[in-house]
């Protein structure tokens, strides 16, 4: 046990960089990190031997002022890849928010990311279940879905319309075939 001590005590806190400013990043949850593992394992299984690679919490150099850490990212120019970050925008961001830093991942990072040319950035939420998506459209980021995971009882309680309009696979806009369920995003 007092190896596991001394390792949290020496144990280098990790941080963003946010328009100059310092900000420390909390642990993940549990809820966050399930989301996180099987979100990453279905882009990297599809991903493999194509031109595009995922990463998870890699450091993300936008500017000499922003530093992020998304939980998760797709890189498809490979110049962009340095040996212990990317430097510049990835095509891809996924954010998995919590109730510590759901103000700062719908604000302040979807804004840098917009601003940086992020093609598109998701908003998860393992609390709620559910991802919202935007697409980059002509450098501002549009609202292309909102994606949940229904309860048997919330989806009884739809009327055929309501679930006619309900999408229930989310497609990386990357490739097209790339098809996850939301239900194996929040099993």
């Amino acid at each position: 046990m007092r190896s596991s001590l001394a390792y949290i005590e020496n144990y280098e806190e990790a941080y963003e960089l946010i328009n100059g400013e310092e900000v420390m990043m909390s642990a993940a949850s549990l809820p966050h990190l399930k989301v996180q593992g099987k979100l990453f394992n279905t882009i990297f299984n599809f991903l493999r031997g194509k031109k595009c690679e995922v990463f998870f919490e890699a450091k993300v150099v936008l500017d000499d002022k922003n530093w992020l850490q998304p939980d998760i990212v797709v890189v498809c120019d490979k110049n962009k890849q340095k040996h212990t970050y990317i430097d510049g925008a990835p095509d891809f961001v996924a954010e998995i928010i919590s109730p510590t830093t759901q103000f700062r991942d719908i604000g302040v990072k979807k804004d840098l990311y917009e601003k940086f040319g992020v093609k598109e950035y998701w908003i998860i939420d393992p609390i709620a279940k559910n991802v919202i998506v935007y697409v980059l459209v002509d450098g501002k980021f549009a609202l292309k879905s909102v994606h949940h995971k229904f309860s048997e009882e919330e989806w009884e309680g739809l009327d055929e319309r309501q679930k006619a309009r309900q999408e229930l696979t989310l497609k990386l806009s990357l490739y097209d075939d790339l098809e996850i369920g939301v239900d194996d995003i929040f099993e």
